[in-house]
């Protein structure tokens, strides 16, 4: 559960704008409809980023003409396939999920949307196979994405430094989760972990970073996005 701070009713007026801006800017995407009912079928909670966002995602890959993509959640694959679709021509993008049967489903849902020669999904503990990418010379990344489990945010946050190079981006998904953030004493996991992220992107003298709110079809919520300007 999320800490919230206050109540208050969604303001309907934010799913009508998503609705009237997705009219406008999205189009008719088999691939990813279909992720999302794979998702719904094998009962993943319906997590995934905004359709609208997924596109931020595959835009912001494309301007920077990411070869490399490392993405530290999977869920069923929904970022990924954006994430991908923003890649350079011979570019790959590496995804980590500890969850093997979601994994798989990922795994076709990627290939339905044509990518499998582009990514490869890496099953178990991020905290584990983060060490063996920087082992294995895997870096550096381009790009990183983080959507997971947010107290272990701010340790993923590091690796993604580290793994990074100067002009990689950094992008974090639910960095405000209500407003939950805002409260200093929060006991919850979820909050603290947020909270240490921002300290710790805050006082890294190797990045610069912002953040913004997002409202629509998933509430209230935001993005960071960290720009690595010094080496690791």
């Amino acid at each position: 559960m999320i800490d919230k701070i206050w109540d208050r009713t969604q303001d309907e007026n934010w799913d009508a704008v998503d609705a009237f801006i997705s009219e406008q800017f999205l189009e008719s995407d088999p691939a990813l409809t279909a992720t999302l009912a794979a998702s719904e079928a094998a009962g993943m909670p319906p997590i995934q980023v905004a359709p609208l966002q997924g596109k931020l995602l595959m835009m912001l890959a494309s301007v920077m003409g990411a070869r490399k993509i490392l993405e530290i959640g999977t869920l069923g694959g929904y970022s990924t396939i954006c994430l991908a679709r923003g890649l350079s021509e011979d570019g790959h993008l590496i995804t980590l999920d500890h969850h093997a049967a979601y994994a798989e489903i990922a795994r076709d849902n990627i290939a339905n949307a044509g990518l499998a020669d582009k990514v490869e999904i890496r099953v178990g503990k991020a905290l584990d196979t983060l060490p063996r990418l920087e082992a294995e010379g895997a870096g550096p990344f381009d790009f990183v994405f983080i959507d997971a489990d947010k107290p272990n945010t701010p340790d993923y946050f590091d690796w993604a430094v580290n793994l990074a190079r100067p002009g990689s981006l950094i992008v974090v998904d639910n960095v405000v989760r209500e407003g939950a953030v805002l409260a200093t004493e929060s006991e919850n996991p979820n909050v603290k972990g947020l909270r240490e992220f921002y300290a710790r992107a805050a006082a890294d003298p190797r990045v610069t970073a912002t953040a913004f709110q997002t409202v629509g079809d998933k509430g209230h919520d935001g993005l960071a996005i960290v720009l690595v300007t010094g080496k690791p």
